[in-house]
């Protein structure tokens, strides 16, 4: 493993509050979370209640457990449910699709700082509450006094403060200081004020500090437990090398993310039942080939509004499941409680439908930020100089948009969900760009034609293949990922017939994950199909899809590494591309949300005149599946690639109804 770290390029993980960041304190009772004990719970709740789990009781009777007032911290946190009060007991099992460990995640892992709302609405106090001075310069935050890990340690700012100047500070674990908690490529100060305040401080405005720390990044602040970590960590323990020898790794970076001090996000939290948490469950048998199984933390710090400690459910068991065929199967015989979403297709739902009386489950819709399933990424920065100009031509990509047969591809490959459409936010989103969406999605061949006339493509060989200026055909390859979407496969070949009559020759080459990406960051590929993303109010923190800006843009990916880096590589963008990217850079560290609108309609405006990306279906259709003795689950679950699903829903307050 050495110095490199899988987390350094992931991309900017930023979701807008609308003004939440001057909000402070008082978002505290808003929603399914609230931190106010007078609050009453509607329904009656069904089986064992009391103040805590009937088996944690009885360890407390043993002598084994102190009494739960002394477990709780002295200002819970108080969720409302979202329809009742519930009960103690039961399991709630479901799968994940090979060993992943941010699927697990996704259910079970989600305890940051600070959280998205359950209907993703903003930023609410999780673990800590805060203040923001009026220039968002200075973040303060107050932890909740007596608030213990899973093992009935202290959970104090001193944890915080190991993973902040320990962990991200330490360039033998972080090589490169997290970005996003450096605006302006200058890192912030923090600051103990004493056990339970602290203080981030920063050198210019940070608008997005907080949802940051609601993202995945933001989680390591919150999963970093100094008196367990430090035997693993150099500063710490003088007898380290011994232990790296004995585990049979070369260095102590190694040694340390092992043992789970990389977040919740990744693997290894879940493969060590040692490392102290402050998740609603724990690991107890760790995640093998088979299954992992987690249960309940004593130490939970959260209550519903009768003083009953969460979460309700005893145990998490999630099964690894290497064949979609036998999950479906599954699925349908109703063998999972709320099972993953990775199997929930449109070419599946009638499957699913048909069964939800046998399988005794419902059907919910999920609220998706996912923008387009299928997005031919023309990569405007290819090292060929004669492609890149082809590729860079607007009207070579504005004729083969218009030579998709959206209506028949929707029809065929998504079970008729979806409608024609572009790279754009979604119709229901604050930031929609009308043209940016719909641009170029009518089926036009003889415009398409036109266009591709106007591109300087007017000549042909003998079997009607256009050619370049050069005299080469014109053709190159589209890379999908394997086992990624199953609509890829029939998307490409549809795409490659309509493009075939026109004159444009379509090669479709599927890639295992490893070398798609591979290629994907050394710049090797023509163009890439892949599903656009962000498309609701998190539009505006990922914005890669309207302009280059991500690790991981698929279309100029040149571009993007000029602006991540500062200009020390990539290429310098052409004025267009440059002015969005001096827009966002405002963006950042303008504190008022209207003006934020408005800057951000700016770089919409531009990405629709500059056209980067070919879609082809707005998705639509999504849905979950529920057990219907499921209590307490959120309608629509919000999803998306930055709301990490369902954990942010609420879990630890989902219970099982007789």
């Amino acid at each position: 493993m050495g110095n490199q770290r899988r987390h350094l390029t992931r991309r900017e993980l930023l979701l807008s509050t609308g003004g939440a960041a001057l909000a402070a304190t008082s978002l505290f009772g808003c929603d399914l979370l609230s931190t106010d004990p007078t609050s009453k719970s509607k329904g009656k709740p069904t089986g064992s209640k009391g103040k805590e789990a009937p088996a944690l009781a009885a360890q407390v009777k043993a002598g084994k457990l102190p009494a739960v007032k002394d477990r709780l911290p002295e200002r819970p946190l108080v969720l409302k449910p979202a329809q009742e009060a519930g009960s103690y007991g039961g399991t709630w099992k479901t799968f994940i699709q090979g060993i992943d460990g941010s699927s697990v995640y996704e259910n079970i892992g989600y305890d940051p700082l600070v959280r998205w709302a359950p209907d993703f609405s903003g930023v609410i106090p999780n673990v800590v509450s805060w203040e923001v001075d009026a220039d968002g310069k200075e973040y303060v935050f107050h932890l909740r006094k007596g608030m213990r890990w899973s093992d009935g340690k202290p959970f104090t700012v001193d944890d915080i403060a190991f993973a902040f100047s320990d962990v991200l500070s330490n360039e033998d674990l972080f090589p490169v200081f997290p970005e996003w908690l450096a605006p302006g490529g200058k890192p912030a100060r923090f600051t103990k004020v004493d056990d339970v305040t602290c203080r981030f401080s920063f050198a210019e405005p940070h608008a997005f500090f907080l949802e940051r720390l609601a993202s995945p990044e933001g989680n390591i602040l919150a999963a970093s437990p100094k008196h367990y970590l430090r035997r693993f960590h150099k500063k710490y323990n003088p007898d380290l090398d011994k232990l790296v020898k004995e585990a049979k790794l070369t260095d102590w970076n190694q040694l340390y993310f092992g043992k789970g001090g990389d977040g919740t996000s990744g693997l290894a939290i879940w493969q060590n039942p040692d490392l102290p948490v402050l998740l609603p469950w724990m690991v107890a048998t760790p995640l093998t080939k088979d299954r992992l199984v987690a249960k309940r933390n004593p130490y939970y710090w959260k209550t519903d509004p009768d003083g009953s400690q969460l979460p309700y459910l005893d145990e998490v068991v999630v099964e690894v499941v290497t064949s979609p065929e036998t999950a479906v199967l599954k699925v349908s015989n109703g063998e999972y409680t709320l099972p993953s979403t990775d199997i929930l297709t449109p070419s599946n739902k009638p499957v699913f439908a048909r069964s939800t009386e046998k399988g005794e489950y419902r059907l919910i819709d999920q609220m998706t930020s996912d923008i387009n399933n299928g997005v031919f990424c023309l990569n405007l920065t290819h090292k060929n100089p004669a492609t890149r100009k082809l590729f860079q031509n607007k009207d070579f990509r504005i004729g083969l948009s218009y030579a998709i047969n959206r209506a028949e591809l929707i029809k065929a490959v998504h079970q008729r969900q979806g409608k024609p459409y572009q790279s754009a936010p979604r119709p229901e989103s604050d930031f929609y760009d009308e043209k940016l969406a719909k641009q170029y999605t009518k089926y036009d061949v003889a415009e398409a034609n036109r266009r591709l006339d106007r591109a300087g493509l007017t000549r042909r060989d003998g079997a009607g293949w256009r050619l370049r200026p050069d005299g080469r055909r014109v053709a190159f390859t589209v890379e999908l990922p394997t086992g990624f979407d199953p609509t890829y496969p029939a998307t490409a070949e549809l795409v490659q017939n309509y493009w075939k009559a026109v004159g444009v020759q379509l090669r479709v080459q599927a890639q295992g994950g490893p070398l798609f990406w591979k290629r994907l960051f050394a710049n090797e590929h023509d163009a890439v199909l892949y599903s656009a993303e962000n498309g609701l109010r998190d539009a505006i923190l990922d914005p890669g899809w309207f302009f280059p800006i991500a690790g991981r843009c698929y279309y100029a990916r040149q571009w993007a590494d000029w602006y991540a880096t500062g200009g020390k590589s990539g290429e310098k963008p052409p004025a267009a591309p440059l002015r969005q990217m001096e827009l966002y850079d405002t963006i950042k560290i303008t504190m008022d949300e209207e003006e934020r609108r408005r800057l951000f309609a700016e770089i919409l405006r531009v990405s629709a005149e500059e056209f980067y990306t070919i879609g082809t279906v707005l998705i639509a259709g999504r849905y979950s599946i529920v057990q219907n003795k499921v209590r307490n689950v959120p309608e629509p679950i919000p999803e998306g690639s930055l709301y990490p699903d369902p954990a942010p829903a609420g879990p630890e307050q989902f219970y099982l109804r007789a």
